[in-house]
């Protein structure tokens, strides 16, 4: 049996085929006599013999028989029943396969399908009398004997594809196969007479059906012929179909888009929707929704990266390479979501650009600072007038990448009122168990964040929901020292700050000396924004210098840093060389950094009222109450000072509220030493928080209160014993300078504190 596959040519039972010469050769036919059979395959796609295999060929074949040799090489074949094709088989450029003869349903009567045959025949009988090759064709059509034959004999002619073609041969119903048939004669005969403009009444109902099928595929045939020749002047429609089609969203995304397109496309470019859903799909097909493949993570590369844009911060880059460590392993975005807390200017939204750069992925950061509507995050329904996507998926649109990463900055200042919470729609957005289905309420349909890197910023904890602060890991950005900020401003600050402004490194030069008094100076921060600042009035003032040719080049010395930046604006607390009894230095701790502050305590005659200013917060003043109770318990002769005296208790810089539970030793260490009269070395500071019990109980923040307390001059620390694990995290320019003493009751404290200092 000879095996011939074949495309897009349409071979029906009961038809005669001529092949010539030519095509008999192609492929490989070399029949030996008349009746020997051949089996017909039909391929899927076009494909070189060689290449192809059993699922590249439809289920369903037709078995023919050779008819006749002529001596000219032509063979005619003619085709008996549809058969099921099977056991595949290639060899040598010759393919083979095995047929079974296929069920086939005869619902069709012989009186009916002569009867619609005969109509079909007339119609286009009368058809080709339009034309002036219609005597030609007439005799053609007159040797026709089933639809078949007239199908066959179309087939390169119909508008059809490939697939609709052997539809009509897949079909096991004979009326369906009629049914198919006709309906494409009749549509063909009507695709002709509208492009030839023949306008021609139709009395049937289905001529009018078919006219508008093809009238509907020619305009767009025509309409693609007109985009790919002017591109410029595409419709938004048919814009939107191939970005939609292109797009590579999810089912759910495509079927939303699609039917905001069918009510675009009805609305008409002068509907008061137009806009609105315009804006829509334009947002939806600018996402990016395919899937990008997960890139190789160089952690030797990623480590230059961090060390290049940050100094120090050792821990934070650490904790950063072991997720991405992950990452790589997992060939995912996987591992807890970051969360950097710190005071302003310590690079935590810069470092999620070098994490960017390490990872070569796009850059996006979302200022969430005083947001209070939930829609922010969410977006706005489309049911209200200017809705919009919120900030997530704007942001997921300008990265154009569906895994950037993605720096939420202040996290703690989202503001909760009857607008919603949304730090509460954050749940979704940074939880990994959701976030891969996460759904804007403007695109109405899911979008998978998994893939994006979050990185979020805040300065502090404390206003941060639980819910929300238990997706995140936290990390902490202590501040830098003094020599970590002169590093920093010598090696990134200032060249950066000279190249912004035009300065040559000739041009200008700032000595050591001058560039530490800066930092003490000119800014009172845990980061060094304030120290960049200074750096840009710098460089301007050497700019207008340069400008007007008074100098060609600067040395800014110590001596001249009032001459270029003005007379210091920072006046840190510093330590006085004499103290009295009731006075003690202690530690706080701001969103700017640590500072030093004096607890001051004085008895005036009076009736036992206790007073107390500086603009204390509740905890604070009840720190104050419970060391007033620890001393009268601990100094029973001073019952008599109290009950007759008023005690004041004052903390400098009234004019800045104070808060806080951390100065309760450092208050009964006040009042111990006013009523022993005993002074405290000023050079000794203290931090911590104490119960009625007596006990010293740990505190937060650290290692900015030890970094100012060395600034201030401090030499000693006292700190809670619970508070020694924290030390690592020091820096050890610190604790060099600092002798630092935990303590564990009130006792040691006191013990410590007014010690004789001669001793």
């Amino acid at each position: 049996m000879i095996t011939i596959p074949v495309y897009d040519l349409l071979i029906l039972p009961g038809v005669t085929f001529y092949f010539k010469k030519d095509a008999a050769e192609k492929w490989d036919m070399k029949p030996e006599k008349e009746g020997d059979e051949v089996l017909f395959l039909f391929e899927k796609e076009e494909k070189p013999i060689r290449e192809l295999a059993a699922e590249d060929f439809y289920p369903y074949g037709v078995l023919g028989e050779i008819d006749q040799l002529d001596s000219d090489g032509t063979v005619r074949v003619r085709a008996k029943e549809r058969v099921a094709v099977s056991d595949f088989e290639q060899q040598d450029g010759s393919v083979f396969a095995s047929a079974v003869q296929a069920p086939e349903a005869d619902d069709l009567p012989e009186e009916e399908e002569k009867q619609r045959f005969q109509m079909m025949k007339n119609s286009l009988l009368g058809f080709v009398q339009e034309f002036p090759w219609g005597a030609w064709a007439r005799g053609l059509i007159m040797q026709w004997k089933s639809f078949e034959d007239v199908v066959c004999a179309m087939s390169n002619y119909l508008s059809m594809s490939w697939e609709e073609k052997y539809e009509i041969l897949a079909s096991d119903s004979h009326r369906e196969r009629c049914d198919k048939m006709e309906a494409a004669l009749y549509e063909f005969i009507e695709f002709v007479r509208v492009g030839n403009a023949a306008e021609s009444e139709q009395k049937e109902t289905h001529e009018s059906a078919y006219r508008e099928s093809a009238i509907k595929k020619q305009i767009e045939y025509l309409q693609r012929q007109l985009d790919d020749m002017h591109p410029e002047n595409i419709t938004d429609v048919r814009r939107f179909e191939k970005k939609i089609r292109e797009s590579g969203m999810n089912e759910e995304a495509k079927k939303e888009a699609e039917k905001v397109l069918n009510r675009m496309k009805q609305e008409g470019k002068d509907g008061h929707e137009y806009g609105m859903l315009y804006d829509y799909l334009d947002f939806v097909t600018s996402l990016a929704w395919k899937t990008e493949a997960m890139k190789d993570v160089d952690l030797v590369e990623a480590e230059k990266i961090l060390d290049e844009d940050h100094y120090g911060l050792k821990k934070v880059k650490e904790r950063i390479i072991e997720q991405l460590a992950v990452m790589q392993l997992n060939r995912k975005q996987s591992g807890s979501i970051l969360l950097f807390v710190g005071a302003p200017g310590t690079g935590k939204t810069s470092i999620g650009q070098s994490i960017a750069r390490a990872l070569g992925r796009e850059y996006i950061r979302i200022s969430l600072g005083g947001v209070r509507d939930e829609a922010e995050i969410r977006g706005h329904r489309r049911t209200y007038v200017g809705a919009m996507p919120g900030r997530i998926m704007e942001g997921m649109k300008r990265a154009g990448t569906q895994n950037p990463v993605m720096v939420l900055d202040e996290v703690d200042k989202l503001v909760r009122d009857y607008n919603g919470d949304p730090s509460s729609a954050l749940l979704e957005v940074l939880d990994p168990e959701q976030n891969s289905t996460f759904t804007d309420h403007y695109m109405n349909v899911p979008y998978d964040l998994s893939n994006v890197f979050f990185v979020c910023t805040a300065n502090s904890t404390d206003t941060i929901p639980e819910p929300l602060l238990n997706r995140m890991e936290v990390i902490r950005f202590s501040g830098y020292t003094e020599e970590e900020k002169f590093q920093i401003a010598r090696k990134h600050l200032l060249p950066k700050t000279m190249k912004a402004m035009g300065l040559k490194s000739q041009e200008l030069k700032l000595t050591d000396e001058a560039l530490h008094a800066i930092i003490t100076g000119y800014t009172a921060e845990s980061g060094v924004r304030g120290l960049k600042r200074q750096m840009d009035v710098l460089c301007r003032h050497a700019a207008v210098k340069l400008v007007k040719g008074e100098q060609k080049s600067f040395r800014v010395s110590e001596k001249r840093l009032e001459e270029f930046l003005g007379r210091p604006p920072i006046l840190h607390e510093k330590l006085g060389k004499a103290s009295r009894p009731g006075i003690v230095t202690g530690l706080a701790w701001t969103q700017a950094g640590g500072e030093i502050l004096f607890i001051e305590t004085m008895f005036t005659k009076g009736s036992g009222k206790l007073q107390i200013t500086g603009q204390l917060g509740d905890v604070m003043k009840e720190s104050a109450q419970i060391a007033v109770t620890l001393v009268k318990n601990r100094y029973p002769e001073s019952e008599e000072l109290f009950r007759e005296n008023d005690l004041h208790i004052h903390v400098p810089a009234g004019a800045t509220p104070k808060d806080g539970p951390s100065a309760g030793i450092t208050l009964v260490t006040a009042l111990s030493s006013l009523v022993t009269g005993k002074q405290v070395r000023p050079e000794l500071g203290m931090t911590g928080e104490v119960s009625l019990r007596g006990d010293v109980m740990p505190i937060g923040g650290l290692p900015e209160k030890l970094m100012a307390a060395q600034r201030a001059g401090v030499k000693t620390v006292l700190i809670p014993v619970d508070n020694k694990k924290d030390l690592e995290d020091i820096a050890e320019e610190v604790k060099q300078k600092l002798e630092i003493i935990p303590v564990a009751t009130i006792e040691e404290t006191l013990n410590l504190a007014l010690e004789d200092p001669e001793v």
